[in-house]
């Protein structure tokens, strides 16, 4: 080899080994999880307000909001508060039709003449639905979601047992059909065991707004938005960098199945690319700096490991395609390693089948989101462009 491609290959190694050991240090901390559970005669005692901001979501609010009532809850310490996001479908009229003593439907529109022009129209939705909750504990989720029969049991035994100031809960993929759906449920399962796993390691540094508690005076007395409210996204993770910071020791995950939401993947690849893209464009404004330094490692890592594959190849050099070739093989192994387990909490393993062909495309999944989410910064989501 020149000493292009020698220091290259030496890189790749370096980064090799990183990721396994990182990959094994995700495992650790995974296993140190305890799936608790409520015992059989706990009776909640907190109020709890779920909060479901929703734009253009007919096709889904009327099942979510139905599950959200269907809790195993005291009925007088629920409600369901909807926020709706200037839809342009009928979403509001179907949570009307739905509307009693616990289901409340605000609209953002009525609110916005307090907000200066904002591409955070989420995080306006939540602040909305927060002033207007008489619960103790905020639970959050999508309107596309399903909700487990007792997830919000778990949710609030944690938060009145343990103390947890801030809960952290696990997301699936339900739908999974073709190979993007698929790749997208393996995906969001390793995102699963990731979130855990850091908690375990006490990094609350990943989180899913799809399944997220905390205390209403706990967001009060971080600011609530202020300080990321500039950003489209960041209505999970970014909030719970900074409960973080402020409760370092009341922030828990909720290792359970009764706590698994399951939403639908993206039906199609422009609608992946979208959403993925929208996720990447915050990873710049992280306050956790070790975060931002493992996705750009991982980063460099996928890039590096095609172009000594093809620059290798082009010249001739074996040595550098077998280099490539182990470092692929090592993020390979890493990689079924982490989604093996994740996969039998969640209770996907038929997912792995489809484990080889995913794992060819997270290569390139991880190149093209990296660049298009922090060149680019554009992206369309539910009928908005955000840049």
């Amino acid at each position: 080899m020149n000493a292009v491609f020698s220091v290259l290959a030496v890189l790749c190694l370096l980064l090799s080994a990183a990721y396994y050991w990182l990959c094994q240090w995700l495992l650790q901390g995974w296993w140190r999880l305890s799936e608790e559970v409520p015992p059989a005669d706990y009776l909640p005692g907190v109020s709890v307000s779920i909060v479901i901001p929703a734009r253009n979501e007919a096709a889904h609010i009327r099942a979510c909001v139905q599950s959200a009532l269907a809790q195993e809850y005291p009925s007088g310490l629920l409600e369901v508060i909807v926020v709706d996001d200037h839809s342009e479908d009928n979403t509001a009229a179907i949570v009307a039709s739905m509307a009693n003593k616990h289901v409340r439907l605000l609209s953002l529109r009525h609110f916005m003449a307090d907000y200066t022009v904002t591409i955070s129209y989420k995080k306006k939705a939540i602040e909305t639905a927060i002033a207007h909750a008489g619960g103790t504990l905020i639970v959050c989720t999508d309107a596309d979601c399903i909700l487990p029969p007792r997830w919000l049991r778990y949710i609030a035994w944690w938060y009145e047992q343990k103390g947890a100031q801030c809960i952290l809960g696990p997301v699936i993929a339900m739908g999974a059909n073709g190979f993007l759906q698929r790749f997208q449920a393996l995906d969001m399962a390793g995102l699963v065991l990731c979130t855990g796993a850091l908690v375990g390691h006490g990094q609350a540094l990943l989180a899913n707004g799809a399944n997220l508690a905390y205390a209403k005076t706990a967001f009060e007395q971080v600011g609530g938005f202020q300080g990321i409210d500039h950003l489209a996204s960041g209505d999970d993770l970014m909030l719970v960098h900074k409960m973080a910071a402020r409760f370092p020791d009341g922030l828990v995950f909720a290792k359970h199945p009764d706590a698994i939401i399951r939403t639908p993947v993206q039906p199609d690849w422009a609608a992946f690319w979208q959403q993925r893209i929208r996720w990447a464009t915050k990873t710049t404004r992280y306050q956790r700096p070790g975060l931002t330094l493992a996705l750009a490692g991982i980063f460099l890592y996928s890039l590096m490991m095609p172009l000594l594959l093809a620059g290798g190849a082009l010249v001739g050099s074996r040595q550098a395609v077998t280099v490539a070739l182990v470092c692929a093989g090592v993020k390979a192994l890493s990689d079924y390693r982490l989604l093996k387990q994740a996969c039998q909490y969640t209770g996907q393993q038929g997912l792995l089948r489809y484990f080889v062909l995913s794992e060819l495309m997270h290569i390139a999944y991880v190149i093209s989101i990296g660049v298009l989410g922090n060149v680019a910064k554009r992206y369309k989501w539910k009928g908005r462009q955000v840049q």
